[in-house]
């Protein structure tokens, strides 16, 4: 089941403290960065639990872990802009970024890899 993959479990753990985080983030951006920084930690998640369930198709796996993966940088700009807003420290900018970057890693584990992911 994909919520046991270790890849899921670090892109959820990510994408709840940045919502934990967003919640202090002036209203002004509700509707931008809070949103985009939201909904692209989230995506990287969906995109995990998509391709597992297609993970026999090994080209349709890795181009929803590549999606996964290209969400999981764009929540790294969005990280990168909350910083230059003065929303978040350096230092939680740099402990999402790190969680981001291991993320990151997992997903092209992943990618390399779509053999050691099928069930079959």
């Amino acid at each position: 089941m994909y919520k046991q993959l270790k890849a899921y479990k670090k892109a959820f753990e990510l994408a709840m403290k940045i919502f934990e985080i967003t919640k202090s983030f002036p209203k002004e951006e509700r509707y931008s960065l809070t949103d985009q920084i939201r909904r692209s930690s989230r995506s990287v998640c969906a995109n995990i639990a998509e391709g597992y369930r297609k993970r026999i198709y090994p080209k349709h796996f890795i181009a929803k872990l590549s999606d996964a993966d290209m969400e999981n940088s764009e929540t790294s700009v969005w990280l990168d802009f909350a910083l230059a807003c003065t929303y978040i420290t350096k230092e939680a900018k740099e402990e999402l970024h790190n969680k981001s970057e291991e993320v990151g890693k997992l997903l092209g584990y992943m990618i390399q890899n779509p053999e050691k992911f099928n069930s079959k």
